[in-house]
């Protein structure tokens, strides 16, 4: 684990033994703790190997790593840092490399992402389509790009920076538990759109303005407490890697997951009964029908509800890398899940009956250029002018 206790207690360590054997002859590099591995002294001019670390995600410990030490006795620098450098690159097989498995994740969440933020802003310009409805719609929209540009930044600033993953700097862990409250929230709120549509249709004399403000609650606070426990739990184990790893989801994050995907699973079970009943009542007396609004918020949920939750649900599934099956797995785990937000965006906005009838209505007036000599123009003067005539044949 890369705790400072750890570090310092192998820094130690690997000093004694340098110190304890004797450097070669003529111009060297000093020994020296990475934190990651032990380097002997060595000759100038000349490259040290090492078996790669275990604990490392992703790296072969029957492969080897290396470092380098210049003609002028002193460990090479990486141009970019300026700091001694040492190349862990080589601990990766060629199998078993991901980097176009996390090229589709950013694709996807880079397409989800500016999908999402067109359905905002599409969603903020047109005044009249606020409702409660939409109001928790935004929302949702909103947890999504925030989880969507966090991961974009994980990607670009740690994943592909080998000394940001070994070094694990504070602002880097903050990163991970932000990230893993962004990702509770995509859960929190599509548990308050099941709500909010089971309320809606259930308890039709419930206060709309009541319930939107329990669900901005609950959507955004709901996620803080597990997502503490999950910082706390990792930062008192001192584990490395800016808390990355790639094994089961940690309990404290799963529970509110299978909680929040089961619970609209019984919101989706009762919706269909209760719409059900209306249907084949076909409208009695006392009977209300279910409105299109209602039919197609429905139709929009069911569709997403599959896909929410998949990846939690495939995880117990996760092959290990020797599967033949474990790229395809890898794949299709990343294609579900960077493209949740773009399946969100389309089902609840660029899909919504209200948001395409007032894009085509202000489509129609952006378009609209009267001419000078138009027939309306014509048509409206020849009224007026037998107007006046027939006023003046009365006097």
């Amino acid at each position: 684990m890369d705790d400072p206790e750890r570090i310092a207690r192998e820094a130690a360590l690997c000093e004694r033994l340098n110190n304890d054997t004797a450097p070669p002859s003529g111009v060297y590099c000093k020994g020296t703790f990475d934190s990651w591995l032990c380097w002997p002294h060595t000759s100038a001019n000349s490259t040290a190997f090492a078996a790669c670390p275990e604990f490392v995600p992703g790296f072969s410990p029957e492969l080897f790593a290396h470092k380098e030490c210049t003609v002028n006795g002193t460990w090479w620098n990486h141009p970019e840092t300026g700091r001694p450098w040492s190349n862990y690159t080589t601990c990766v097989k060629p199998e078993d490399d991901v980097s176009d498995i996390i090229a589709v994740y950013e694709t996807g969440y880079s397409v989800s992402l500016v999908a999402l933020l067109v359905s905002l802003g599409i969603l903020s310009y047109f005044k009249s389509l606020r409702c409660a409805r939409i109001t928790v719609h935004m929302n949702l929209f909103t947890s999504f790009a925030f989880n969507n540009a966090l991961w974009l930044a994980w990607y670009a600033l740690v994943v592909r920076s080998p000394e940001t993953l070994r070094d694990s700097p504070v602002w880097c862990r903050l990163l991970n538990s932000t990230l893993q409250y962004a990702l509770l929230t995509n859960y929190t709120w599509m548990l308050c759109e099941g709500l909010y549509l089971h309320t809606v249709l259930v308890s039709a004399f419930v206060s709309e303005r009541r319930l939107v403000r329990s669900l901005l609650a609950a959507g955004w606070l709901l996620p803080v407490l597990p997502a503490v426990i999950h910082a706390a739990r990792r930062a008192a184990a001192g584990e490395p890697l800016c808390w990355a790893d790639e094994g089961a989801p940690r309990p404290e994050l799963a529970v509110l997951v299978c909680v929040a995907v089961l619970l609209n699973l019984a919101f989706l079970c009762n919706i269909v009964r209760v719409l059900c009943t209306k249907l084949r009542a076909g409208g009695g007396a006392g009977v209300a029908r279910p409105s299109a609004t209602a039919l197609h918020a429905l139709r929009a949920t069911c569709l997403l509800a599959p896909l929410l939750g998949l990846q939690y649900l495939l995880t117990p599934f996760r092959p290990p890398r020797t599967a033949s099956w474990w790229l395809a797995y890898e794949y299709l785990s990343a294609l579900t899940t960077s493209l949740q937000g773009l399946c969100v965006a389309v089902l609840y906005c660029f899909c919504n009956g209200e948001v395409l009838a007032q894009l085509r209505r202000r489509w129609r007036i952006l378009t609209f250029r009267p001419r000078a000599n138009s027939t309306t123009n014509t048509t409206v003067s020849f009224v007026r002018s037998a107007g006046a005539g027939a006023g003046e044949e009365k006097v």
